[in-house]
């Protein structure tokens, strides 16, 4: 892999971390990691309605209940945020 290769992957993948928050960057910690992905499955899991059936079958809720659950589940995915240290 030569430099000019390497700096455009690097290019690419900071285009990409610019435009989607859900990719992430370097400064980005394990909670908010976390957190990112809990609310891209429950937003996938609200899109997909075979999915959302699913589940509210699989609940006993109706459909309309089990995306107003994972609507509130967005909310705070992984709980609160741990405390942070002052540097």
């Amino acid at each position: 892999m030569q430099a000019s290769d390497r700096f455009n992957i690097n290019s690419q993948l900071e285009h990409l971390q610019a435009k989607y928050v859900g990719t992430g960057h370097a400064d980005l910690n394990r909670f908010e990691w976390a957190v990112n992905i809990q609310r891209d499955s429950y937003a996938s899991y609200i899109g997909h309605y075979p999915m959302l059936a699913y589940f509210a079958i699989a609940e006993n809720e109706s459909i309309g209940r089990e995306r107003y659950n994972f609507m509130q589940r967005m909310l705070l995915p992984c709980g609160l945020p741990p405390e942070r240290e002052e540097d």
